[in-house]
């Protein structure tokens, strides 16, 4: 698709809203970044067709940014066969292997809460 991460996750969370709009303040709370970063990122996706930008009829001062209809169908096509080839590999492992993806996948997520590690036999063994 030749998007950045953040251009994804905006057309994703316009591809949700009522109608697949939002005001760019949304997508700038939503994303955790700055104005100017939003800018730069909706006239990327309006330069290659991801986006419109729309008067805010109540508020001639807004605006509203809507996904396309070709964005929507290049998001569900990439991410459709993304989640297939995940699909794929992950009904490729076997049981043991899946055991011990879910437990790192765990400790993991400890390690970003800042759990302590819980010492098992299984991990004083490896």
């Amino acid at each position: 698709m030749a998007m950045g991460e953040n251009e994804l996750l905006a057309l994703r969370y316009l591809l949700r809203q009522p109608d697949h709009s939002a005001r760019p303040a949304e997508l700038v709370k939503y994303l955790g970044v700055t104005s100017a970063s939003i800018t730069t990122m909706l006239d990327r996706l309006e330069k290659t067709g991801r986006i419109e930008r729309l008067a805010n009829p109540t508020d001639r001062r807004s605006i509203f940014v809507r996904a396309t209809p070709h964005a929507n169908e290049e998001v569900r096509e990439t991410l459709g066969r993304m989640h297939g080839l995940m699909y794929d590999v992950a009904v490729g492992m076997s049981p043991e292997a899946q055991e011990h993806v879910v437990e790192f996948l765990r400790q993991m997520s400890d390690a970003v809460d800042g759990v302590d590690p819980v010492v098992t036999e299984e991990t004083v063994d490896a």
